[in-house]
């Protein structure tokens, strides 16, 4: 094998100075230091400046400075640091021994200093000048003393710029184990978490200032192997994020941006969280300005309310906590707010005689009850530790301490509940009296649950219209009709005579009843009638009562068809009863004013 001429020097070089274990002489490692192979050739090169130290051969020296150079410029600067200082020095060293030593007779070997041969532009001569090679060797040692600052500034930066980002990673990770979440991080956030925060955004601001320094230093030492450039992360999960460690000696240095983490942080506090909880406390002041209004001036206060509910800040807090302790308070007072204003609305009706009015206002105030008793139980089971820890600033200006705000709660559940209880019974009483129409010692029901089984059996129950049924003593029965006002009491009524044969006890399940009146409920008429045929005929009792006189007349009849409606013609004093027959044709029964049937 054909070996490059190079190589095969290369070989008788290192094989002679391998036989030459005892003395190395300079001739045999001079071609590997010219070829620039030092890495081969530093060792017997070292060996050999030991061996003639006394009396140093310049070109030795010279040469020596070059390993040493070379070794500096390939060295690691961010890693070994140290090593590549030592090694500039010591090129230093021997090249400014070679500087002092080498003379104009040591410059005749051009084997040795051929290098620096170069032609003299006036006799146009090749020429080895002292001049050239003195100033080749200053350059040399400029440019490393000044490589060597370099390196240290560069270094230096680096070392500075990891130093400020591992600070800020530290101030980072203090807070991030302060608060075990986001909610806990803003609802408790204060003046010491703004100035952390400010701190880390100046620790890591200098870090970058520090960073891009280096990056300028770098470029200035020419190649190093090193072009970083950072690539900031955002935090995104303040718990998760944040924690992974940035290498500093990768091209793309994957940092966490922590002063635009912190500085989000800090708006957000300064500009919702701090302002928000002055808000909540002049929330509950406007309440309490209400409640008081409504106990001093006995008011209504519905529409001051309606624009207080409008300002509600619930949509604001649920940003930072789902179920926020204030806003339960506040529909706690609210809902206590608005009882109060209720039983102030309804006092004007307290002693009115509509019994369903009663209902409807008893019902109205047990629902805000309801409301008011569910929010204090829920507030009751509030973790109540860490919603004083989110809502310290908002106890204390609002109620001085959680004690008080607890104790409230307490007393207005157990007000909730003795109001319930109080209400619910006044409501039962009240829907009892609802269903009848008390005439003096008499109650005549006005639900259709009491037929069967009570004196009067009611057979139509017009809600708020009028009832008309049976009233049976022993076993006779009587037709009775009633108008159905409010207040339960009697107004237009009557009581008037049935066909006593057919409309028995025993056959109730088959009777029924119509009533009607005209538009100005002056007149009324009722009629009685059997679903069971008498031969070929359906009985029916028809009465016709007058808001003024009272029972006017009560006539039997017998239809050759169910009755299914009735009409009151007010210009004829007619009553044209609409019937039915079983095949779903229709007639019509008139009934003159006296009572006669016309047809």
């Amino acid at each position: 094998m054909n070996l490059p001429k190079y190589a095969c020097v290369l070989i008788c070089v290192l094989m002679s100075l391998a036989s030459h274990a005892q003395k190395v002489k300079y001739k045999d490692i001079l071609y590997l230091l010219k070829s620039k192979q030092y890495e081969q050739a530093e060792p017997f090169l070292k060996k050999h400046l030991a061996e003639t130290k006394s009396k140093p051969n310049p070109n030795a020296l010279l040469f020596m400075g070059f390993v040493y150079q070379d070794k500096a410029e390939k060295t690691d600067y961010l890693k070994n640091t140290d090593v590549l200082l030592l090694n500039s020095d010591s090129a230093l060293f021997f090249l400014d021994k070679a500087f002092k030593t080498i003379t104009e007779r040591d410059l005749r070997d051009e084997e040795e200093y051929g290098m620096y041969s170069r032609r003299d532009l006036r006799t146009g001569k090749f020429e080895i000048k002292l001049s050239d090679v003195q100033f080749d060797l200053e350059t040399r040692m400029k440019a490393i003393k000044e490589r060597k600052e370099k390196v240290k500034m560069a270094k230096s930066f680096f070392v500075d710029a990891l130093a400020q980002y591992g600070r800020a990673e530290k101030q980072y990770a203090a807070v991030q184990a302060a608060y075990a979440s986001d909610q806990e991080l803003f609802l408790r956030a204060d003046e010491g978490l703004i100035q952390k925060l400010k701190n880390l955004s100046l620790t890591f601001d200098s870090a970058s200032a520090t960073f891009s320094h280096f990056r300028s230093s770098n470029q200035a030492l020419g190649k190093t192997g090193y072009n970083q450039a950072l690539d900031l992360r955002e935090v995104r999960n303040f718990k998760t994020d944040g924690s992974e460690p940035a290498d500093f000696y990768k091209d793309n240095v994957r940092a966490w941006d922590y002063k635009r983490w912190a500085e989000g942080v800090a708006t957000m506090i300064t500009k919702e969280i701090f302002p928000m909880r002055e808000n909540l406390v002049s929330y509950d002041i406007e309440i309490n300005k209400l409640r008081d209004k409504v106990k001093r001036d006995s008011v209504s206060v519905r529409n001051d309310l309606t624009k207080l509910v409008d300002r509600l800040l619930l949509d604001q807090l649920k940003k930072y906590d789902p179920t926020p302790m204030p806003m339960a308070v506040f529909r706690m007072k609210v809902a206590e707010l608005e009882y109060a204003n209720e039983k102030v609305e309804h006092r004007p009706y307290r002693d009115s005689a509509d019994v369903p009015l009663h209902i409807s206002h008893l019902k109205s105030e047990l629902a805000v009850l309801h409301r008011l008793d569910s929010v204090t139980q829920r507030l009751g089971s509030l973790p109540f530790a860490e919603a004083e820890k989110d809502y310290a600033h908002f106890i204390t200006h609002a109620y001085g301490t959680a004690s008080v705000l607890k104790s409230l709660i307490h007393t207005t559940h157990e007000f909730a509940q003795r109001e319930k209880s109080k209400l619910s019974g006044q409501l039962e009483r009240t829907e009892k009296a609802l269903i009848w129409i008390v005439d003096k010692t008499d109650s005549i029901p006005l639900v259709p649950d009491a037929r069967y089984t009570q004196k009067h059996m009611p057979l139509l129950i017009a809600d708020n219209q009028f009832t008309t049924g049976l009233t049976f003593v022993d076993s006779l029965a009587t037709g009775y009709f009633y108008t159905i006002q409010p207040s339960r009491k009697p107004d237009v009524h009557a009581k008037f005579q049935i066909d006593k044969k057919n409309f028995t006890k025993r056959n109730l399940p088959v009777l029924k009843a119509l009533a009607t009146a005209d538009a100005k409920k002056l007149v009324y008429f009722t009629a009685i009638y059997s679903e069971a045929k008498v031969g070929e005929k359906y009985p029916v009792t028809v009465a016709k009562i007058y808001r003024s006189d009272g029972l006017a007349w009560a006539m039997n009849y017998l239809f050759d068809a169910l009755p299914t409606e009735l009409t009151f013609r007010a210009d004829s004093g007619e009553l044209s009863v609409k019937t039915t027959h079983a095949n779903g044709e229709n007639s019509v029964v008139v009934i003159d004013k006296s009572g006669k049937k016309v047809q």
